[in-house]
């Protein structure tokens, strides 16, 4: 693409002595490989009418790159690459960008609290999140995947409370009743008997906010161990076991967890060092006045002289800041954590505005079963992110009748994934496993049918000259991938991808039933398209953390 739109630009100064922004479209395949209206922008400035600027054009393009250069409709100039210029994108298609070169990104998704079960949005998170990884990986970025989560606050109260009860006091050896297994399970009901007594019962109530006080000082005394102390950092580990051995599941590798613990200290004094400037006292508390800003006015350090999730956020930051001295730091959250960060980002701006502009908040919304319900891990009835994994492994198995966690993995991640991150998910088992239509398995099929072929002839053919109209179409296709890449990594949505890669599958399929490959007199060209198919297909995939498989 940027050849083309160097020579258009080329012709466009020597014609009229302008400078010219020329931007590039692909028009309908009849019409050739590229579009621009770059003759429409020129006409005010030139005096002329568009047509008679898209002519003179069109008329001056004679590039090796290019066959042919037409005018239609006011102004339009559609452009016909050279059959030695497609092969050669088709060769490079799988070349990798450099936008994010020498550049530092941070990603921060996923984010669970230790106590607390994993749901569906962590693995929708997890999963988005690796893809955006891998977008900005791919596009020479170093990347730092880290995980942000609670292991302070009230939530853990509540959990250390209800732990006390089963206990039947702060008896830490009673935890090896616990089998391992249930560990997970353990915790999240204790999360949710804690909140139900903290929200009917004003003696737990009581009970629960001295907990949490209690907790801080354990982990800004380093006690490992009084009862509780003890009580709190085996849960504590469990959680973080459970994780491990989830992501491990799902393939995502984080560098880092970043506790809240570990940034609320730095949270509280960046916070009170800006008291009268950015933050003010109200009611014994500290706020931020968003309302200032259009926004929210929110709490950053309680009455009790604690740090809300505001102040933890804030340290959350400067933490990623002082560990990386990031380039851009990405966090994808909630549909209702958009308010909130906005308020944080915008404290942050008025003391270190270079940091709120470095750091874009992406949000998504609810992640549901088909006819399911919103979730709420306060309340209990939440979709669990096994859940999803579950019920994918039981549809495909009653598809195949046999298991397969890379298909099932590729049938979750690509169902997630080929939705515009922003709006609910509502994943159906049955769909996302199926190996007909827009799903995950359908492209892995795609990936090792086409490697089939390969194997079957012994391997890629020869050199590829004077593509015929299928092969064109197909050739066509395939060179459209880095533009797709650099859509994706720009907008660091993942969508595209997928998007792309289904109609790269289709189109193959037509080329495929028109045109025969092995036993052809064009087999080695057209096993040379098959090759960069088969790459372009893996390559894809693999920004969207799926195995392709050889063989299905």
């Amino acid at each position: 693409m940027e050849p083309i739109k160097q020579a258009v630009a080329r012709v466009v100064q020597e014609l009229f002595g302008v400078e010219a922004g020329v931007e590039l479209t692909r028009p309908a395949e009849q019409f050739g490989d590229y579009a621009t209206n770059v003759a429409l922008q020129l006409a005010g400035k030139l005096g002329k009418p568009p047509r008679e600027i898209a002519e003179a054009i069109a008329g001056k393009l004679q590039d090796a790159a290019i066959a042919k250069a037409d005018v239609a409709g006011p102004g339009f100039i559609n452009i016909t690459l050279s059959n030695g210029a497609l092969a050669a994108a088709v060769g490079k298609a799988t070349d990798k960008p450099q936008d994010y070169a020498g550049k530092t990104v941070v990603t921060e998704y996923s984010d669970p609290n230790p106590f607390k079960v994993l749901h569906a949005g962590h693995l929708y998170t997890s999963v988005v999140g690796d893809g955006i990884a891998n977008l900005l990986e791919n596009a020479g970025a170093a990347v730092h995947r880290v995980n942000f989560g609670g292991d302070v606050g009230l939530h853990v109260a509540k959990t250390m409370w209800a732990i006390l009860q089963q206990l039947g006091g702060e008896n830490p050896g009673k935890l090896a009743e616990v089998p391992e297994n249930d560990r997970a399970q353990w915790l999240s009901e204790a999360y949710v008997t804690g909140t139900n007594a903290y929200e009917d019962d004003e003696s737990a109530k009581a009970q629960i906010i001295d907990l949490n006080k209690r907790v801080y000082q354990i982990q800004n005394d380093g006690d490992h161990d009084s009862p509780l102390g003890q009580i709190y950092w085996t849960t504590r580990q469990w959680s973080y076991d459970y994780f491990d051995k989830f992501y491990a599941r799902i393939g995502s590798k984080f560098e880092k967890y970043i506790p809240e613990s570990e940034v609320a200290g730095l949270g509280l004094q960046t916070v009170r060092e800006h008291v009268g400037t950015v933050f003010k006292e109200s009611d014994g508390a500290i706020i931020f006045d968003g309302e200032a800003h259009g926004l929210h006015t929110r709490v950053f350090i309680n009455s009790e002289g604690l740090p809300t999730y505001e102040a933890k956020d804030v340290g959350l930051i400067e933490r990623k800041w002082n560990d990386y001295h990031f380039d851009l730091s990405v966090v994808i959250t909630g549909h209702e954590q958009e308010q909130y960060m906005a308020v944080v980002l915008k404290a942050i701006e008025q003391f270190q505005p270079e940091l709120a502009q470095k750091t874009r908040h992406f949000t998504h919304g609810l992640v549901k079963l088909q006819g399911g319900v919103k979730m709420s891990s306060r309340k209990g009835n939440i979709l669990r992110a096994e859940d999803i994994l579950d019920e994918a492994a039981e549809a495909n198995h009653a598809a195949r009748e046999k298991d397969d966690p890379d298909t099932v993995l590729g049938a979750v991640k690509y169902s997630f994934l080929k939705q515009r991150m922003g709006g609910d998910i509502i994943y159906d088992p049955n769909e996302s496993v199926s190996l007909e239509g827009n799903s995950g398995p359908y492209l892995q099929y795609a990936h090792a049918r086409a490697r089939s072929i390969l194997a079957k002839a012994g391997g890629a053919g020869g050199e590829m000259s004077d593509l015929q109209p299928g092969e064109r179409s197909l050739a066509r296709k395939i060179s459209e991938f880095p533009e797709v890449v650099g859509m994706a990594t720009n907008e660091l949505m993942p969508h595209h991808i997928c998007t792309y890669l289904y109609e790269l599958a289709q189109n193959f399929n037509r080329f495929y039933e028109q045109n025969r490959v092995i036993g052809d007199e064009r087999q080695a060209a057209r096993l040379q398209l098959v090759a960069h198919y088969a790459d372009v297909l893996k390559a894809g995939l693999g920004l969207l953390g799926i195995v392709a498989p050889e063989h299905m």
